[in-house]
């Protein structure tokens, strides 16, 4: 038995705004706060998984505040998705080295949603860019992935912010990340990527309230402001992931003392 808790970190789905995971992380890691196992769903998965892989965040950061985006965009024929998904392929497997779950340093879940049952799945062996590939799947924006009998999609179809998963793999204690349902969110319909990114938010905002208190740390950076499309704010979300993270710093260290005072006690 370990004196110390074992931390999950959960990433929720947020598209863009899912960009200030990073600012997140890197604050985590700046101020030595342990986590022991990463659970995304979507844009959390992605992010997640590219930090499990071993990438650098801030050499992410960079990266992304600089690079082109169309360059990740292959539109395609409209059957089963505006997009073929395959140059996000190529992108992914650049940043996590082509790597199989059992080869990250960091332990990892990826939340993917399966069309023909409906339900939840949790995936973590096999290729991780498969893995975050489903995950980032919205429907009908990018094709979906075929997994023998399964055809998977965006896990915020069925678990936006997946701490149950988490709390059902033993975690002690548990830092979510939430990036869509923060003070001051701004609508905006202007297209069917709006249309759609929006309607998987309100069947989400439910379970949201239901599930998140089951958090011992939330953190909702303020991205309320910006499009799930705004990946050319990339600079302005991983900041404001940064200032949310520094802002629990405190209470995640005090949670994590807590814990190890009713662990010493219930030893003695």
């Amino acid at each position: 038995m370990s004196n110390k808790p074992y931390v999950a970190l959960v990433l929720g789905a947020g598209s863009a705004r899912g960009l200030a995971h990073i600012g997140v992380i890197q604050v985590l890691l700046e101020n030595q706060i342990p986590f022991d196992m990463i659970v995304g769903s979507s844009m959390g998965a992605m992010v997640g998984g590219i930090y499990a892989s071993g990438a650098d965040m801030y050499m992410l950061d960079h990266m992304i505040e600089h690079m082109n985006q169309g360059l990740l965009y292959d539109v395609n024929l409209p059957r089963l998705g505006f997009m073929a998904g395959n140059k996000i392929n190529t992108f992914l497997d650049l940043l996590t080295k082509k790597q199989s779950f059992d080869q990250l340093q960091t332990a990892l879940l990826v939340v993917a949603t399966d069309l023909v049952t409906g339900e939840r799945v949790v995936i973590e062996e096999g290729s991780v860019t498969a893995a975050i590939r489903a995950s980032i799947s919205i429907p009908g924006i990018f094709r979906p992935v075929r997994d023998g009998d399964k055809i998977l999609v965006d896990g915020a179809v069925t678990d936006r912010l997946p701490i149950t998963v988490a709390r059902e793999r033993g975690a002690d204690l548990i830092i979510a990340v939430d990036v869509t349902f923060c003070e001051g969110k701004k609508v905006v319909i202007r297209n069917t990527w709006d249309v759609i990114m929006t309607s998987l938010d309100i069947m989400q905002k439910q379970q949201f309230d239901a599930i998140s208190p089951q958090a011992d740390i939330l953190i909702q950076p303020a991205v309320g402001g910006y499009s799930p499309r705004d990946f050319e704010c990339s600079r302005e979300l991983v900041d404001l992931g940064r200032a949310a993270a520094l802002e629990k710093i405190p209470d995640i260290k005090n949670a994590i003392q807590q814990w190890e005072i009713q662990f010493a006690e219930e030893l003695s």
